[in-house]
C-alpha cells in the first residue's frame, strides 16, 4: 500500500497522520577553533583501525601537533587500553611538554575513565 492510499484511508476515518521528526541539529552556536600560534598549544588524537590478511584487527593511535603538523606518535597494537594511551601520552609529554589542549573526534575511545583521569591529573 502506498502513502497516498494510506493517507486517503486515514482521512476517511478521521485519523491524524503522525508527522515524522526532523533531523536533530546542534544546539547553540559553534565558534571556529582558534589557529594555534605555537608548538604544544593543541594536539589532535585519533584512532585508526585496519586488519591484516589473517583477518586479525589492529589499532593505531595517532598524536599530531597542529602547529607544526608533525606526527608526535603512531602507536600500533591489537588492543589499546585507556591506561596504555595515557602512558603513551605521558611519554610524549616528557620529551615535548604537555599541550594546552588535546582534541579528538567524538569517538568512545578517548572517553574512557583512564583517559579522563589522565587529563584531570595533568
Amino acid at each position: 500500500m502506498n502513502w497516498k492510499t494510506l493517507y486517503r484511508i486515514y482521512k476517511e476515518e478521521g485519523l491524524i497522520m503522525r508527522k515524522r521528526g526532523g533531523r536533530k541539529r546542534a544546539s547553540g552556536t559553534r565558534a571556529p577553533m582558534a589557529i594555534p600560534q605555537g608548538s604544544n598549544q593543541r594536539w589532535s588524537l585519533d584512532f585508526v583501525s585496519d586488519s591484516l590478511s589473517s583477518e586479525r584487527r589492529f589499532q593505531i593511535l595517532n598524536v599530531i601537533n597542529h602547529f607544526s603538523r608533525e606526527c608526535l606518535a603512531a602507536v600500533v597494537d591489537t588492543s589499546l587500553s585507556g591506561i596504555r594511551v595515557g602512558r603513551e601520552l605521558s611519554k610524549i609529554a616528557e620529551v615535548r611538554g604537555y599541550p594546552c589542549m588535546a582534541v579528538s573526534d567524538s569517538g568512545t575511545e578517548l572517553t574512557r575513565n583512564a583517559i579522563l583521569k589522565w587529563q584531570e591529573d595533568r
